[in-house]
């Protein structure tokens, strides 16, 4: 068995059509693709793989490069900062607080992957309730009704 190493894939520059017309085929297609073995047998992909081809031909139709990275990986300041889109000063400050837990094996900090993708997770979860209270309170009290665009100075 091997280790897979994280690396980060560039979507291809002179395929970009046929990866648009992949992406909208295997998104269209509900059944397990197959790869074809050299010798002609169709292997049909389990349903995760399946999934995980979908999601990376669909963001590479879309000219976003792809980093594959196992789930025990772990993740400089800097590295988690930027997958969560914050400065790394910030990140420190929510590592700091208890937020995400971190180790710290010597003098730098280091975040598993897999925490930080649940971090990722519950944050936007929390985004999306607190979003969904805030339309829900407009829409009771009338507030997105009296909004105008224009500001009341008398």
């Amino acid at each position: 068995m091997s280790v897979v190493a994280e690396h980060t894939l560039l979507p291809p520059a002179d395929d970009h059509e046929k990866l648009v017309t992949l992406a909208a085929e295997l998104a269209q297609d509900e059944r397990r693709p197959a790869l074809l073995s050299s010798g002609g047998v169709a292997i049909t992909l389990p349903a995760e793989v399946a999934q995980a081809l979908r999601e990376v031909v669909a963001a590479m139709s879309e000219g976003r490069a792809i980093t594959i990275a196992p789930r025990d990986t772990v993740l400089s300041t800097q590295a988690a900062a930027e997958m969560l889109g914050v400065s790394r000063p910030t990140l420190v400050r929510i590592l700091e607080s208890g937020e995400l837990p971190y180790e710290q094996p010597a003098r730098h900090r280091r975040v598993k992957l897999a925490d930080l993708l649940e971090y990722g997770d519950r944050i936007r979860r929390r985004r999306r309730d607190v979003l969904g209270e805030m339309s829900k309170e407009a829409a009771d009290d009338g507030a997105h009704d009296s909004i105008t665009g224009f500001v009341a100075t008398r």
